[in-house]
């Protein structure tokens, strides 16, 4: 088994704290007030750990594909991001939460499966 699968745990927690996350700065509040996410100022701690956070959930997703046992979690993984990406670039504001929830959704069901196919194989 592939020991990149122990980070399972890790990216599933920063998967739900994506997702508070972007309820607090694109939820239905900031919606019905019109209010514009990139004004909101962002504290330059949280964005240093979230950006580094993506980054390296991507080398991860990435790495997942050399190991037979994940390569079909990995490349599902990357598809729903490049595909969540490409639909929130085109989409007024209003559909980003709805995207996000959505895209972040099908990524937790997507590391709860890996996880349980590890606790299995254990």
């Amino acid at each position: 088994m592939n020991p990149l699968i122990l980070a399972t745990p890790l990216f599933l927690l920063f998967e739900l704290w994506q997702l508070v996350m972007s309820e607090r700065y694109v939820g239905i509040k900031q919606i019905a007030r019109n209010g514009d996410p990139r004004k909101l100022g962002l504290a330059e701690i949280t964005a240093f750990f979230w950006s580094t956070a993506i980054i390296l959930y991507w080398l991860w997703m990435l790495a997942l594909l050399s190991s037979p046992f994940s390569r079909v979690h990995g490349l599902i993984l990357l598809i729903v991001s490049i595909a969540g990406y490409s639909v929130r670039r085109n989409c007024g504001l209003k559909w980003v939460l709805v995207t996000l929830t959505l895209e972040g959704a099908i990524r937790i069901g997507l590391l709860v499966s890996l996880a349980g196919m590890a606790w299995r194989r254990l």
